[in-house]
Formats: structure tokens, sequence, C-alpha cells
């Protein structure tokens, strides 16, 4: 296979994930004793998360340019930026590189797409859910994806910075996510997109009665696939 590009460390938890995807299709489709051919640029999720709540997004994009640059320099034939919030530079680092980099909401619509879902809940960190890089995506493709009220991104985001990108996995934070997918499906919400890397770590299929879509694996399935 060829070898694919991790920017990485946004956060070391939803890294690991996308190593442990990568490699569990690796074995899967060549052999137990084979493992994915991965090269990474972590990043340091301090600075990233400090320059996020600053609102530095211009000093974010330059961070990203310069992994996915030294990525495709290591021989990198695809670029994957390991969280869904940091797609936010995805245009900056798709003009610096030559290779593809692969979006993770395009990856996701696809598969509502094959599923034939027009309406979809949209979780993940209050700059996903309330900024548009990721739902203009989504409405170009005929998705319409709808968020949390107030109060509610605000627990869902809180979860993700205070738990969940330190491994922590919270019955309570569980029962309060399970809450909000529940009023979102009342809203009319056909399918739910678990839009931030680690929220798989606390939301499964079998929690949900509505397609759940896990942006993680997707988007590292998506890369898998276009490097074998």
């Amino acid at each position: 296979m060829k070898t694919i590009g991790l920017i990485g460390g946004i956060t070391p938890q939803s890294t690991i994930m996308y190593y442990q995807v990568l490699n569990k299709l690796a074995s899967e489709t060549f052999g137990e004793k084979h493992s994915a051919k991965v090269v990474m640029n972590a990043v340091d999720f301090g600075e990233i998360s400090k320059l996020q709540s600053e609102g530095r997004w211009d000093l974010l994009g330059k961070i990203m340019v310069n992994a996915a640059e030294s990525l495709q320099a290591g021989g990198a034939h695809c670029i994957l930026i390991c969280a869904n919030t940091m797609h936010l530079t995805i245009n900056e680092v798709r003009e610096a590189v030559t290779i593809p980099v692969i979006h993770i909401a395009e990856a996701t619509g696809e598969l509502i797409l094959e599923q034939k879902l027009k309406k979809v809940a949209l979780l993940g960190t209050k700059y996903t859910m309330e900024k548009n890089f990721y739902t203009d995506v989504l409405k170009n493709m005929g998705i319409e994806a709808i968020i949390p009220e107030e109060e509610d991104r605000t627990i869902i985001h809180d979860v993700i910075y205070d738990e969940l990108s330190k491994g922590i996995l919270n019955k309570a934070s569980k029962k309060a996510y399970l809450t909000i997918i529940n009023k979102l499906v009342q809203k009319g919400a056909e399918g739910v997109i678990l839009g931030c890397t680690e929220i798989p770590l606390l939301i499964e299929q079998k929690d949900v009665s509505i397609p759940v879509f896990d942006t993680t694996t997707i988007h590292a399935t998506k890369a898998f696939k276009l490097s074998v």
C-alpha cells in the first residue's frame, strides 16, 4: 500500500484511533501480520487549543500547512487532518501541497448519501457546529445538518475538551449526549454525525436508534481505500 500522512496530536486520543483503524484495515486486507504504512506529524494540542480559543486561525493554518508539507516531503501519498475542527484550515493546506488532502465532511457526506439520508444531526466542538465550514460542505451535497441548541452545544464542547481529549469516559456525559441526540431526532434527524474524532470513544451505534456516522473511521477508511 501507499503511505498515508497523518496530521495528528489533535488530540492524541483521536490520533491513536486513526492509527488503530488503519492497522485493522491493513491486517484485514493483507493478512494479520500486516500494518498500515503511515507517516505522522503530531502537533501540540496545548498550543492548538490555545490558538483556537483566541481565534487565531491564521496561525493555526500555518501550523497545518507546515505539517502537511513535511508529510509530503516524507513520502505521503495523501493526507488526513486527524480532527474535524481543524478542517477549518483545509483550503490553505490543499493549496500548499500537491497530494490529496481528504476532507472529513466530504467523506462523511458520501456515506450519508449512500444511506439515502437528507437530514442529519451534527455533534462536535462549538467551532464545528457553529461555523459553516462543515455544514456548507454537507449542504452542497444536498444534506441538511441540524445542530443542538446553545446550552447543549456548550455541554458537547466542554465534554470534548475536558474529558474525551484526555481519554476520560464519564457515564453522566454519555447520558447527556444521548439526551441531546434524542432531542435532535425529535426535530427530524435521520442520522447523527459524530463530528469530533473523540466522540466515538463515548457514543457507539448500539447506543442510538438512528444511523451513527463515526467520522474517525469514515475518514481513515477513505484514505486506506485510496492507498491500496
